[in-house]
């Protein structure tokens, strides 16, 4: 397609320019733009042709060279970047070196905070506003985007609560497009829905109390009916109810595809005083029936190709089997034969390929929506109720539940099994969402053992063995093809802190811990091949370690090789620094490799790994050095 409008915008002050006629062509523009993207790659877009007025809208009441602007969360930021004088750039997104999939600051003073997990955005811009009114004072004002999947996370109602109790003048606007990756779920769902279909409500409910009060009131007859008057009012202005008693003043629903109706009451609601709340409701996927009629498949769908008549032929893919099929094929048998399993997911369920779960053991099966720490804290009162929950929670947004994790399970030593999908580096979704620090963050506390396995075969057979473990037990697994690796004397079932020896070699061992096992032996018959004997052990366990195996390799070997898909501050190489440590052993002979201490970019996860040398390749040229550095620093004779 040839654009027209966009290559002419290089700032949102470009949209100031345009006639009524040409913003709706724009539109139109920038929902082909975000089909294009997706032809060619998995990306966000349901989501993102939702927000396109909407977007636009603030660009043209709002100045975001001096206003605040948080997008929560920032998956929908596509739009926003094509008018922010990035649309000359917007093909490369999600690709290596090119833009980020989230805000991004570094790319753009448009975009203030990355914003890859839910909930923090009323928060953020009350900071904003309340820094900006000790330094400036010139009438900025601070607006958050946040959508209804995102609203129940309760960090977004201690905001509001702070908002209320300050009293500062920002905006919410409530994105409602009843869904968050999955339908929403809970009772604040219901309560939206009935406030889409409730009248207009422009936030004067107190106003109206008080007329009514002024009222003379001349014997029961009237008194009895203007009660009824005000409890039809209260009826009849529902929707806003809930979030005028948390002390904002709401205003809505408006229909969040209607641009000139956006523009007016952005315009209404851009100089009131005081917290207020505009609810708009927008439609996932608008402008692409198949996104509209699927916007689950559609939130980031894989490459496809569109017909004339603006429908989906899929790609054609490969079967590779993932990580995350195999462990909820594993997590759907356990449950099938024992009533006491149940499994929690945070509005993942989708994700974590939970839906054959969630529609044939509906009982058992819970979606808290965005509110991971919350489903921690149930999971370890159902854990002490009896129950067996498995908490499948991708490791990037367990980390919103660290201190249930340690107060309501670990120090209460209770059985729940976290299922960490994602462990590891999550490719094009980038720093927000690469899950590399949870062997770091779940060693932290005692009694939780930690588990990784190195390949599918690992992970069916550890899912089993952790719901029967009598305490709190973390399984993690990469956004991968599930591999099976070659056992030359079969497979060896789990044990308790048992490691699993795939060879045994002289001059180096690699202990891996993790699914990039498979690297490790290719590394390792590659070695054998031009003379070294190198050997593989699959530790399977970080905690407890295997130290009877572990010591033994770094006690015989020339050189020990750690590996892990998780940042080296604290993690399963750090653990065999200590116990080496503390067994009175060198540990010169050790070399930890793992994700460094930086935040690693966006890109495709082969192409990451690659570049921080956590692939067969990288694994050979680091024990090669090392064992050349060996020789030459050996004495003679």
């Amino acid at each position: 397609m040839d654009y027209e409008l966009l290559p002419l915008i290089s700032s949102p002050h470009d949209l100031k320019t345009l006639s009524d006629t040409q913003l709706t062509k724009l539109s139109a523009e920038i929902r082909e733009a975000l089909c294009q993207i997706v032809e060619t790659k998995p990306a966000h877009f349901a989501s993102n042709l939702g927000v396109v007025e909407l977007c636009l809208a603030l660009h043209l009441v709002f100045d975001f060279s001096k206003d605040r602007l948080i997008w929560d969360t920032g998956h929908q930021i596509y739009p926003h970047k094509m008018i922010t004088g990035r649309f000359p750039q917007v093909r490369t997104i999600r690709d290596r070196g090119g833009l980020m999939g989230f805000p991004n600051p570094n790319e753009s003073p448009y975009d203030l905070f990355m914003t890859g997990h839910a909930g923090s955005s009323v928060s953020t811009v009350l900071g904003m506003q309340t820094a900006d009114d000790m330094l400036f004072n010139d009438g900025r004002r601070s607006v958050a985007v946040i959508g209804d999947g995102a609203l129940p996370s309760g960090v977004v109602f201690e905001a509001f609560n702070n908002a209320a109790g300050l009293n500062k003048d920002i905006l919410v606007i409530l994105n409602d497009n009843q869904m968050g990756i999955c339908p929403r779920v809970g009772g604040l769902a219901e309560y939206l829905d009935k406030a889409r279909v409730a009248p207009f409500y422009n936030g004067l409910k107190r106003d109206i109390a008080w007329a009514l009060n002024k009222f003379p009131m001349v014997g029961d007859p009237t008194l009895k009916g203007l009660s009824n008057v005000k409890e039809a009012l209260k009826t009849l202005l529902h929707g806003g109810m809930l979030f005028e008693q948390l002390g904002f003043r709401y205003i809505g629903p408006v229909d969040g595809h209607d641009l000139k109706s956006l523009r007016k009451h952005l315009e209404m609601v851009k100089d009131v005083k005081g917290p207020t709340l505009l609810h708009v409701f927008t439609e996932k996927g608008k402008g692409f029936l198949p996104a509209c009629e699927d916007p689950v498949r559609f939130h980031s769908p894989s490459p496809f190709d569109r017909t004339e008549d603006g429908f989906v032929v899929p790609r054609a893919k490969g079967k590779s089997v993932s990580y995350t099929e195999v462990a909820s094929e594993s997590i759907y048998n356990i449950m099938r034969n024992d009533h006491r399993a149940c499994v929690l997911t945070a509005a993942m369920c989708a994700g974590n390929n939970l839906e054959k779960v969630r529609d044939e053991i509906p009982d058992r099966f819970f979606d808290t929506g965005i509110c991971e720490a919350h489903a921690v804290a149930f999971a370890a009162g159902m854990a002490k109720s009896g129950m067996k929950p498995i908490v499948d929670i991708y490791s990037t947004f367990l980390q919103r539940s660290f201190d249930h994790i340690f107060q309501e399970v670990a120090l209460q030593n209770l059985p729940v099994v976290f299922a960490m999908d994602r462990a590891g580096l999550c490719g094009p979704d980038g720093p927000t969402h690469h899950g590399v620090f949870d062997n770091t963050y779940m060693r932290t506390f005692p009694n939780i053992t930690l588990m990784a396995p190195g390949d599918s075969r690992d992970l069916e057979a550890m899912l089993p063995f952790a719901v029967q473990h009598d305490g709190p037990i973390s399984v993690r697994y990469p956004k991968a093809s599930a591999e099976n690796v070659q056992r030359d004397d079969g497979f060896k079932p789990i044990q308790l802190g048992k490691s699993e020896v795939l060879s045994w070699g002289s001059d180096a061992m690699i202990i891996s811990f993790g699914a990039l096992l498979s690297e490790c032996t290719k590394a390792a018959e590659k070695l054998e091949k031009d003379g070294f004997d190198v050997g593989v052990i699959n530790a399977r366990f970080l905690r407890p370690l295997d130290t009877d195996v572990i010591l033994e390799a770094i006690e015989k070997c020339d050189v020990v090789l750690t590996v892990e898909e998780n940042t080296l501050c604290g993690g399963f190489g750090s653990a065999v620094l200590e116990a080496a440590n503390d067994a009175g052993l060198s540990t010169r002979n050790i070399k930890r490799v793992g994700i460094p201490d930086r935040f690693i970019e966006h890109g495709d996860r082969d192409e990451l790994l690659a570049e921080l040398g956590l692939n067969a390749v990288g694994f050979i040229r680091t024990i090669r050095e090392l064992l050349s550095e060996r020789a030459v620093n050996e004495p003679i004779g």
